[in-house]
């Protein structure tokens, strides 16, 4: 299991969730009480899924947390983001691509998000 959960937009890095800080009760009931709702139904991509399985939760609280993040809401972030981090404990990365009003977002599960430093060449001519 990954510890940190890292969104990250446009190749930056936006929120970090330590999987290893417990989450207080409350929180976890909001958690079960999002997955009661999502039982009932979701839509999303111009489809309504009635009883989503586990791939369908991930991709609309992906949904919701990109646009959390866009409309600057940090409980609705926070929630989006503890939701992936503890029902997908394998999820590393919720990487995203924003132009404008659109987006692309991937989950991975194979890397964790590594700092990246950028270096810059300035080959000397002789």
């Amino acid at each position: 299991m990954a510890d940190i959960l890292s969104i990250v937009v446009n190749g930056e890095v936006q929120l970090e969730y330590d999987r290893n800080k417990s989450l207080a009760e409350r929180q976890r009931e909001y958690l079960d009480i999002m997955d009661t709702k999502m039982t009932a139904g979701i839509n999303y991509n111009d489809e309504f899924y009635q009883n989503p399985d586990e791939n369908q939760r991930a991709q609309f609280v992906t949904i919701n947390l990109i646009q959390s993040l866009i409309a600057n809401d940090e409980q609705q972030m926070v929630a989006m983001c503890a939701y992936l981090a503890t029902r997908l404990p394998e999820l590393k990365q919720v990487k995203a691509e924003l132009n404008g009003d659109a987006f692309n977002v991937d989950l991975v599960f194979d890397s964790a998000h590594q700092n990246q430093i950028k270096v810059e060449f300035n080959p000397v001519k002789h």
